[in-house]
């Protein structure tokens, strides 16, 4: 059965949706109660949502807008499905939030940022150019800029966020963050996995990662 998409405004979200989100997530690390889904559509402008057979299969809260005048796509909270259809799931949810970015901001490149914490979660960043952090890379005090300027758009307490390993310190529950875990951890480099060795998943650590859509792979959306 074909994966549905359908990218809405918040304000759209039916309980009974908010209801059938929380489930589908009930039994991740990063389970999101219903609670703080509701929240979520309050502090981001859309949600994408996957269906198969009317079934919610996975979702994303995002905003389009510019940060220091720079496109920008970021994401909330968001989760995939677990079973075998969750790379296909994740592709088109990613999918479909870039083509509103090309929508958004024609002939622009477009930063994509969110809060993760599993390297599964960087399959959602494959077509993405210039990802941070990634393996054997310094980043540069520009990057490490943006790190910081999207701590500050998630609402993280400067006292919270390390800007060089791009680290945001968890206050001791389940973090806002795009829970994707790969279908095959076991070909995940170990560089990738690395990355968050520092990270204290009880306390609710998370990396901030971003990479840049580029204009000319986004017009290829339309």
């Amino acid at each position: 059965m074909a994966i549905e998409v359908e990218t809405k405004d918040c304000t759209a979200v039916s309980d009974a949706e908010l209801t059938e989100m929380a489930d589908l997530c009930a039994a991740s690390p990063n389970a999101f109660e219903v609670g703080l889904l509701s929240k979520q559509c309050e502090k981001w402008v859309l949600v994408t949502v996957a269906s198969e057979g009317g079934k919610i299969r996975g979702f994303s809260y995002c905003t389009l807008e510019r940060i220091g005048g720079t496109p920008s796509l970021l994401i909330g909270a968001a989760h995939i499905c677990r079973n075998n259809k969750r790379d296909t799931v994740l592709r088109a949810i990613m999918t479909d939030q870039l083509r509103r970015s090309v929508l958004a901001f024609p002939d622009e490149d477009v930063l994509v940022g969110t809060q993760i914490n599993d390297a599964g979660a960087f399959d959602a960043y494959k077509s993405l150019d210039d990802i941070v952090p990634r393996p054997n890379h310094k980043a540069s005090g520009e990057e490490r800029a943006w790190g910081r300027r999207l701590a500050k758009r998630f609402g993280i307490a400067p006292s919270r966020y390390e800007d060089r390993a791009f680290i945001v310190r968890g206050e001791g529950k389940h973090p806002v963050v795009l829970d994707h875990a790969s279908a095959k951890p076991e070909k995940v480099p170990v560089a990738v996995i690395a990355q968050f060795d520092d990270l204290d998943a009880t306390a609710g650590d998370t990396l901030i990662a971003f990479g840049w859509a580029m204009a000319e792979d986004l017009e290829k959306l339309l």
